[in-house]
């Protein structure tokens, strides 16, 4: 993790290296954080640690404190129930927009991803299958025809990709999620944005009870 030279202020791209840390799980909640430390790591000098320091603790990503410093606090329990019942309400909202919006170009660039998941299902090959899961919901997102739709709900998924990759690590639940991507999609196709709705609800609320079973068992 060693920031670069280029386009972009020193400032942000400390915060996004570090936000990005910390949201895909390289940096784990209770861990301390040094300006000293962060300095060496990334190269940079301690000034625009501090700044992007600032901006994680004003996002409650990191809490800091004036005699122990900086803890990584990430997204807690709470907050990802929160984030997962958001989605259920938003994304089911999307995909019943996608389902009156898309093309017929469109639905058939969204049956080649959930073909090429099944394929992937046979291959049992997670890596790709997991690619593809977010390229799923990405999908629908954009093609829900709201902008301000998709960037909130992109910016949710982002926010909690390390419990994802963990939900679709239990058990079963990659197998499950594939099968519920292709009930969605067949509703999209017909056009049916109730049960486009109502199933991308239900895959969500399957999501997150996976997820907090994956975390009550690691």
């Amino acid at each position: 993790m060693v920031i670069s030279a280029g386009a972009g202020s020193l400032e942000s791209k400390v915060y996004e290296a570090l936000e990005e840390a910390i949201l895909g799980g390289e940096l784990k909640a209770g861990a301390p954080l040094t300006e000293l430390g962060l300095s060496e790591k990334l190269g940079v000098s301690r000034t625009p640690i501090r700044a992007a320091l600032h901006r994680l603790d004003e996002e409650g990503l990191i809490e800091l404190s004036p005699n122990k410093g900086a803890v990584v606090v990430g997204v807690n329990r709470d907050d990802l129930i929160d984030i997962y019942q958001i989605r259920m309400r938003l994304e089911g909202l999307a995909s019943a927009m996608a389902a009156e919006n898309m093309t017929d170009e469109e639905k058939k660039a969204l049956a080649d991803t959930v073909e090429l998941s099944e394929f992937y299902i046979r291959k049992k090959d997670a890596e790709h299958i997991k690619e593809l899961d977010t390229a799923f919901h990405s999908e629908i997102f954009k093609k829900s025809g709201s902008r301000m739709l998709c960037k909130i709900l992109t910016d949710l998924h982002r926010s909690i990709k390390a419990y994802r990759k963990l939900s679709l690590s239990e058990n079963g639940r990659i197998d499950a999620s594939v099968r519920e991507h292709r009930e969605i999609l067949e509703a999209i196709l017909r056009s049916d944005a109730a049960e486009a709705e109502r199933l991308t609800y239900k895959h969500v609320e399957n999501a997150m009870k996976s997820t907090l079973g994956a975390i009550e068992n690691s």
